[in-house]
């Protein structure tokens, strides 16, 4: 548990509806049915992919990351790369080291797994994830905007 009393964890099993929630207030265009399938794609590869979550102390999530190992990412010199999939923090939640610490949990596990570099994407637009990775120290190389950060 952090100062603020949130716990970054593995997803489990009985926080699937709470996953479904937050996914939805990430990518509000994908319907329930292409959300669930993305889950199950995300669950039965754990070799590859990982989800963390963030829990308040009334054991609500209030975020979560999902990231995988690519074989190729735009700017990055090595073949196994962790990826940022996705990453959500509700608004009431943010600017209480949430993020950071969900993005330090991914690096870790892309770490331990072989990952040398971590990478991950935003819209041109959202200049609020884009300062979100600057500040964990991740780097602009292009637009589309990629972003990387060396995990050594």
């Amino acid at each position: 548990m952090d100062d603020y009393g949130y716990t970054i964890r593995p997803l489990t099993d009985g926080d699937l509806p709470e996953w479904l929630r937050l996914r939805q207030l990430l990518w509000d265009q994908a319907s329930v049915a292409e959300h669930e399938d993305e889950m199950a794609d995300v669950i039965e590869h754990p070799e590859t992919q990982q989800v963390f979550v963030a829990e308040d102390t009334s054991h609500r999530l209030v975020g979560f990351l999902e990231a995988g190992i690519r074989s190729w990412a735009e700017d990055c010199i090595s073949d196994q790369i962790g990826y940022i999939e996705g990453w959500y923090v509700e608004p009431g939640h943010r600017r209480h080291g949430i993020g950071r610490s969900l993005a330090t949990a991914a690096e870790q596990w892309a770490s331990a797994v072989g990952c040398y570099e971590m990478a991950s994407d935003t819209e041109i637009g959202n200049e609020e994830g884009i300062e979100a990775h600057r500040g964990l120290g991740y780097e602009e190389t292009s637009r589309l905007v990629h972003l990387r950060k060396s995990l050594q």
